[in-house]
């Protein structure tokens, strides 16, 4: 049987269009399923970041009050998301656009971004436990896996957090000492005190206790 020159440069053609597009579907499939796991992964960590601090602060705050809860987050929290951040190759931490510390825990760019779209969020009637973000980013030629979930002012909270009124003048005291430029105060229960953020170089793999999951 003979094929003209033009029919075999066509199904030539056709033949590289549908391998390149098997390709390209397959890589999207790959990457998603990568985001899939990497996501998976951030929501674990997230939880196991506030499980320990939650724990940790029920119980100075049973045993000894909301003065002993301030050295809790002062230098638990911190501690805590350092560890995560060590074993899992990631940087693990809590932003707020209203900071405590102003050397510590002030948001960047993307995440006042996502600080501002929770809030809208929220304006719109969506809760706060409902949400989160992800998004892989480009950053200074290197691509990160980002991760954020808001943070909600709870009733115990506001002992340390809500007005003067509500603040204990013991507690007022030990955070004029330790925060002289604090300004995580007058909180209402339900309103955003922050985010628990994860950013995730995607060149360093998963752990496997993620991938066995």
């Amino acid at each position: 049987m003979f094929f003209s020159n033009s029919y075999l440069t066509r199904k030539m053609v056709f033949i590289w269009l549908l391998l390149l597009s098997t390709t390209v579907l397959s890589n999207e499939l790959l990457q998603h399923s990568s985001d899939s796991q990497r996501q998976k992964a951030a929501q674990q960590v997230t939880q196991q970041f506030l499980k320990r601090l939650g724990g940790h602060l029920r119980n100075e705050m049973k045993n000894h009050g909301p003065v002993a809860a301030i050295k809790v987050c002062k230098e638990l929290a911190p501690a805590i998301a350092s560890e995560l951040s060590l074993e899992n190759g990631w940087r693990v931490t809590r932003v707020t656009s209203k900071p405590r510390n102003a050397l510590t825990g002030f948001p960047d760019s993307w995440e006042q971004k996502t600080l501002a779209e929770f809030q809208a969020l929220a304006d719109s009637g969506e809760k706060y436990s409902t949400m989160a973000k992800t998004e892989v980013v480009e950053e200074s030629g290197r691509s990160y896996f980002r991760f954020m979930k808001p943070l909600a002012i709870k009733p115990v909270c506001l002992s340390c957090h809500g007005s003067d009124e509500q603040i204990p003048a013991e507690v007022r005291a030990e955070l004029e000492k330790n925060y002289p430029f604090d300004q995580a105060t007058d909180y209402k229960p339900g309103e955003l005190r922050g985010a628990v953020s994860i950013k995730q170089p995607m060149d360093i793999p998963l752990n496997k206790k993620f991938l066995n999951d």
